[in-house]
């Protein structure tokens, strides 16, 4: 449909890619966390971020499937800086473990998603 293609004030469009949008920024020094990057808009996240530079924070509730995603990152940008840690939103306890886990990383955090 013409609308959804239709570029706005920015350049882009409905149709274009986080590739397209971050193309040209340099990450290199940001630190982000992403959540549910074990799949879908997450994982997506996750993999451009590190295509830029970012050192990212890969927060799954399955530490598996996580990894997985992350060996697919790492392959494809060889100098990303990807790690993962277990993280499930709907405890509390793990959200507490999470926050104490990433605050003795010693990491600055730049960037939530």
């Amino acid at each position: 449909m013409w609308l959804f293609s239709r570029k706005g004030a920015s350049g882009f469009s409905a149709n274009s890619t986080a590739e397209e949008v971050t193309q040209g920024i340099d990450g290199s020094g940001l630190t982000a966390i992403v959540t549910g990057a074990s799949s879908g808009i997450g994982a997506e996240t996750a993999r451009v971020l590190a295509l830029r530079g970012v050192h990212v924070i890969m927060a799954v509730r399955n530490l598996s499937a996580g990894n997985e995603v992350k060996e697919t990152i790492i392959k494809e940008v060889s100098k990303a800086r990807v790690d993962t840690m277990e993280l499930d939103l709907s405890s509390i306890a793990s959200v507490r473990k999470f926050a104490s886990e990433f605050d003795s990383l010693g990491l600055p955090l730049n960037v939530l998603m």
